[in-house]
């Protein structure tokens, strides 16, 4: 996890401070659909799955590891270059909440276990970077649910507070993280 460098950085960038928001007041989720491991081809529409978020992927992606027919595709959720994926089941705490911005050239299927999360005043790689911060860890500590398989609804993710700086700013703690994560 990244310790709160995003807050440093928003310090150093904006010192006359930022504006904080819930994440559902300035952007929507929407549930993926039913999506199963047995649903995936060699090639046809790219598709998210949870579990990949957990094990393959980073903060940001422009390719997906799996893909659907295009007639099963016809009909289900889809992410749209430039939202955010997030992952709302795990076996650990840590791993709810584990989310990748889709960069990718075309829309993507969603599997369930998922939301897709959509702002216009949020950089898709700025939004994944705080999913990945101590400071929504501990905003999310006293929302989860469930014993063996832990989850987050969207209502609670929707009361989690992520500070608003303009979007340069947004863009420039993207690359200041890009360069740390290399």
């Amino acid at each position: 996890r990244r310790m709160s460098r995003i807050d440093e950085l928003i310090d150093r960038l904006c010192p006359d401070g930022v504006e904080y928001r819930a994440l559902g007041e300035v952007g929507k989720f929407r549930r993926g659909s039913a999506l199963q491991k047995k649903d995936f081809t060699i090639d046809g529409v790219p598709c998210l799955h949870y579990g990949q978020v957990h094990t393959s992927f980073s903060i940001a992606t422009t390719k997906s590891l799996t893909f659907v027919s295009r007639k099963f595709a016809k009909g289900k959720k889809m992410i749209h270059p430039g939202e955010v994926f997030i992952a709302v089941t795990s076996e650990d705490d840590e791993g709810v909440g584990d989310a990748v911005a889709w960069l990718g050239q075309e829309d993507a299927v969603v599997g369930t276990d998922a939301y897709i999360y959509a702002s216009e005043i949020l950089d898709a790689k700025y939004t994944s970077y705080f999913l990945d911060s101590s400071s929504f860890d501990k905003q999310k500590k006293g929302m989860l649910t469930g014993t063996k398989v832990r989850r987050i609804s969207d209502k609670a993710l929707s009361r989690i507070v992520i500070p608003i700086p303009p979007m340069e700013v947004q863009q420039e703690v993207v690359q200041v993280l890009d360069s740390f994560a290399e």
